[in-house]
């Protein structure tokens, strides 16, 4: 039997050990050394804004979005139940009520054409959150935004280096938001990024994220902030690695196509679309849901391919059906049925930017092995 087949496995082979070996040799390893507005500077002209902040992870980066726009209690922000529960969480913590759309069945991505029937006069933002590699068709989002005079808030946590229409993803939010995790295009380990062009925002941001220490007066606090700053041993990653960005989403691409070369005769999934009118798919993830006429569902597949040493993950569980929520009186009668089956009947599979050929044809043969 072959050595297990990581879900995800990041490249190190840049300058990464380089930058790494600087931050020691000069002794610069917290949140004040040089490669954070390095890396800072270099992201905001990557995706085209005015201003990025550095933060500890992608929730971090959510959190302060949240509270920077100053949505509070009785507030209602649009946003899709099928996401990672920290979009959500960003909400309810602040005392905004989340109000969930359903998803579309093969971008994953949230319904755009239920987002209007979901307005209401407590409506202040929408949360764009774009899924695994293709993003929200922006476009209507956009217009509906404008017409009822509310925030975008998105959630480009999966999107390095994708576009929208030649526009990068990570631009269109009134504020946006980046994750460095390992099994993101660019990668800190942890870490993440809010980017914006509003001055205001960019302060507030800066200031919550250190603990709202007031300039000139360090242990004087006005109001209460977080310690969310990123070290600049972590910024010195994401420098390296923000160097290789193109050959990375070269690097998925290649990994996406292989797969559905490998996997097109297994006729009880389906395999994620190559690509949208207004996007080709990055694969930030490889992922396959199994169609109604397979015998198991997602559980039982991965489980099946955990003992033959491939890793897999599951797809979301929907927000209406988090026990946590729930217990909280959200959601519960909330019906969103693809994002229910979604997570009954997806996962996806090794798909790491240091995954070689072949351990794909590994993840191949046993795939054929579980479903054929």
């Amino acid at each position: 039997m072959c050595k297990m087949v990581p879900v995800n496995e990041p490249l190190w082979n840049g300058n990464e050990k380089k930058y790494l070996c600087e931050c020691i040799d000069t002794g610069w390893i917290s949140s004040e050394g040089p490669f954070i507005k390095k890396f800072e500077k270099s992201m905001a002209e990557y995706i085209g804004r005015k201003y990025a902040i550095a933060v500890t992870n992608g929730t971090a980066a959510l959190e302060l979005a949240v509270i920077a726009l100053e949505l509070s209690e009785g507030d209602e922000v649009i946003m899709p139940s099928f996401t990672i529960i920290s979009c959500a969480q960003s909400l309810v913590k602040a005392g905004v009520k989340p109000v969930l759309v359903d998803s579309e069945l093969d971008t994953f991505n949230m319904k755009v054409e239920d987002i209007e029937s979901k307005i209401t006069k407590n409506t202040k933002a929408i949360m764009v959150v774009h899924i695994y590699g293709l993003p929200v068709d922006m476009d209507p989002v956009l217009e509906i935004a404008k017409k009822y005079n509310l925030k975008i808030i998105e959630d480009a946590a999966e999107m390095h280096g994708q576009t929208y229409k030649g526009k990068m993803c990570g631009s269109f939010g009134d504020i946006s938001i980046f994750s460095f995790y390992p099994n993101k295009h660019i990668t800190t380990g942890e870490g993440g990024m809010v980017l914006c062009n509003n001055e205001v925002l960019v302060r507030r941001c800066e200031s919550l994220r250190n603990l709202c220490f007031i300039p000139g007066k360090r242990f004087v606090h006005k109001e209460l902030g977080w310690n969310l700053r990123m070290t600049n041993i972590q910024a010195a990653l994401g420098v390296a690695q923000l160097e290789r960005i193109n050959e990375f989403v070269t690097k998925k691409r290649w990994i996406g196509k292989t797969y559905h070369e490998l996997l097109k005769d297994i006729d009880v999934i389906i395999l994620p679309i190559l690509k949208k009118d207004f996007a080709e798919n990055i694969y930030l993830v490889f992922p396959i849901v199994l169609k109604d006429v397979c015998g198991k569902n997602a559980e039982e597949v991965m489980k099946e391919l955990g003992q033959l040493e491939i890793g897999t993950r599951p797809f979301f569980l929907p927000m209406h059906k988090q026990p946590v929520f729930n217990k909280m009186g959200l959601f519960l009668n909330d019906e969103l049925p693809n994002s229910e089956k979604l997570y009954e009947k997806g996962f996806y599979i090794p798909s790491g930017m240091a995954i070689t050929i072949e351990q794909m044809q590994e993840v191949s043969n046993n795939l054929h092995k579980v479903l054929i």
